[in-house]
């Protein structure tokens, strides 16, 4: 375990490594001049060397990098260039947002997914579960941009349940805040319940038709018991495989819903400052999401260890 656990460390730096490259080299090469946006009706010639001077951008690429990530490595990203504010304060006002939603969607997601699939593996092919398959395959159909505006003119402007948009932090107000968070979370959790439930039922339905789950039968065992005792566990790695990937993915997949429902999370920042033209803060959120991206993976993949140790020798 701790040899499986040093190689995934060091894989992991490396890669992190390589992303940091690669954002870094992104932001260079987008099409635009930062000067322009900076300096305004004031982008002469003489005041643009002394901005590039001050920003270091007339030094080597090379030597900007290693400059830029020594700046990273404590904790300063920069700032943006329209509103002066430090791209680690955005982050750390609109990351509380992203995390929540993902929270709240794969709650909603394992709730459905994993009770449903309990229930259809049993009786396979039976109305309930060709119901809930041809459910999923609808959900699988609809994008949560798509879902989104659906959400909003059936629940916000038609019934008023839930407000279209607007945000309350948990801290100040958990009833409110779980009512704003409701129709995002709804609007990106479809694609998950789809993919959770298809994977868990096509695995228990295989695990039912074992051996050992004849055997535990024979012993008069009780199906609840033999379902969740000695199904469960095996057939759950497939499901922790996608939840991992889905994970991962919804970190940046929140974006446009946030943008939607004007959530000033980590993706409307990003949406905002890529519109502006602030490089600086799409830098840094950039940075940000791959990398989280990339400690999520590596959490699912111990997580496997845990669930099946044969991981950890193969």
């Amino acid at each position: 375990m701790a040899k499986y656990l040093l190689r995934r460390i060091l894989q992991l730096a490396v890669v992190a490594f390589i992303i940091s490259v690669l954002v870094f080299l992104l932001v260079h090469l987008l099409p635009g001049d930062p000067s322009i946006t900076i300096l305004g009706p004031n982008d002469t010639p003489h005041n643009r060397a002394v901005l590039f001077q001050q920003l270091g951008l007339n030094k080597p690429l090379i030597q900007q990098y290693f400059t830029w990530l020594g700046s990273v490595f404590q904790g300063n990203l920069g700032q943006s260039y329209l509103n002066h504010e430090a791209v680690t304060h955005i982050i750390s006002t609109g990351w509380p947002i992203d995390l929540e939603l993902i929270v709240i969607s794969q709650i909603i997601a394992f709730g459905v997914a994993i009770p449903l699939a309990l229930i259809t593996s049993r009786r396979p092919n039976r109305p309930l579960d060709n119901v809930a398959t041809t459910g999923t395959f609808g959900m699988l159909a609809l994008p949560p941009f798509v879902i989104a505006p659906i959400m909003v003119a059936l629940f916000a402007v038609g019934l008023h349940w839930f407000p279209a948009t607007g945000y309350v932090p948990l801290t100040q107000d958990l009833g409110n805040n779980l009512r704003d968070m409701i129709l995002p979370s709804l609007a990106i959790t479809a694609g998950s319940i789809a993919v959770y439930y298809r994977l868990f039922r096509s695995d228990l339905i295989s695990t039912l038709q074992e051996d050992f789950i004849t055997m535990a039968r024979s012993k008069g065992l009780s199906p609840g018991r033999i379902m969740w005792r000695h199904a469960f566990r095996p057939s759950s790695f497939s499901l922790l495989a996608a939840a991992g990937v889905n994970i991962g993915s919804l970190i940046a997949g929140t974006f446009i819903v946030e943008y939607l429902f004007a959530l000033d999370g980590l993706g409307y920042s990003l949406v905002v400052a890529v519109n502006q033209r602030d490089y600086l803060v799409v830098q840094g959120i950039t940075l940000v999401v791959a990398i989280a991206y990339v400690v999520v993976q590596f959490i699912i993949d111990f997580i496997f260890t845990v669930v099946d140790p044969r991981v950890t020798r193969e």
